[in-house]
């Protein structure tokens, strides 16, 4: 089993985007193995398993994709990933507090939505939340359209203090993932927003030393090139693509940018940490529905937000 680690505060920030673009089938074209034999995918060097890791050469961040949370999430759920309970967050410390556990709220959602909605308008950001403020590793996502395409997604596994973390990881998925051009207005009413805080960070005994469905798994490896490199997908993401380990270590090696052919042998190189999380997902129509007071015949007026956080 996993040998249980917290996750440091404050830690130098390391960002990576957490979701991609389409669905692909790992089965039919591509082919994968158990044994020492070769394996390929479909879209190794261009499509959704492409190589979205870069660097950025200011601070340093490493920026990796990933693919679609799914769309059936419904919104305003905090779940259990293995009981289906509701239940709160463990604390970034790693130490127990029965009293005032963090637990994702809806309202992380809204002040994403306020943030994006100010900065698009030109309006001055909004006060700071109510909300705990406490650090953790975060997402956020956008997606749009009934089909909930995915629009954007980046965050950081360094823990964050939410007010700050949300806001800058609102703007910079919204605006700044390299696979979409940034949002716009005119895109707002279609959006859905969903933060995700990370949680139970565990150091795997192997690279199959985790549950499909359960755990997100974030992989270092050494490329063909004798560069590290890491690559990242949440808890949803192999069980909604449907794939097994292998394929989900694969994919995540391809998207990582791996290209040589991959070997049981080479898989067992990988250093993989286990993680989970849980997620709240909202819509534009439910975030103006709980900000109708601020609004008049569908505009934003005066300072944007400011009464409900003051």
């Amino acid at each position: 089993m996993g040998k249980r680690r917290c996750v440091p505060p404050l830690e130098p920030k390391l960002a990576a985007g957490c979701c991609g673009v389409k669905k692909p089938k790992l089965s039919g074209s591509g082919t994968h193995s158990h044994g020492n034999q070769a394996t390929t995918a479909p879209g190794s060097s261009s499509g959704p398993l492409q190589n979205h890791q870069h660097t950025d050469g200011n601070n340093g961040r490493e920026n990796v994709s990933d693919l679609t949370l799914g769309p059936g999430n419904s919104p305003i759920t905090r779940m259990n990933p293995t009981s289906g309970a509701l239940s709160p967050l463990t604390r970034p410390n790693g130490t127990a507090n029965s009293t005032k556990n963090l637990v994702v709220t809806a309202e992380m959602c809204c002040y994403c939505f306020d943030v994006l909605y100010c900065h698009l308008y030109g309006f001055p950001q909004p006060r700071l939340p109510r909300f705990t403020n406490d650090p953790y590793p975060l997402f956020v996502t956008w997606k749009t359209g009934r089909d909930k395409r995915l629009r954007g997604c980046i965050g950081t596994f360094s823990a964050m203090n939410l007010h700050s973390g949300l806001r800058e990881y609102t703007l910079t998925s919204a605006l700044k993932d390299s696979r979409f051009p940034p949002l716009t207005r005119e895109e707002l009413p279609k959006l859905f927003c969903s933060v995700s805080l990370l949680t139970n960070f565990e150091d795997a005994s192997d690279y199959l030393d985790w549950e499909v469905g359960i755990h997100g798994i974030r992989i270092e490896f050494i490329n063909e090139k004798g560069v590290k490199r890491t690559a990242t997908y949440l808890p949803e993401v192999a069980k909604e693509q449907d794939w097994d380990q292998i394929q989900t270590i694969d994919s995540l090696l391809r998207k990582g940018g791996f290209k040589a052919p991959i070997t049981n042998d080479f898989r067992k190189t990988i250093k993989l940490t286990r993680y989970r999380s849980e997620k709240v997902t909202i819509s534009y129509a439910e975030y103006m529905a709980s900000r109708q007071h601020c609004f008049q015949n569908g505009t934003l007026h005066a300072p944007p937000l400011y009464n409900h956080y003051s």
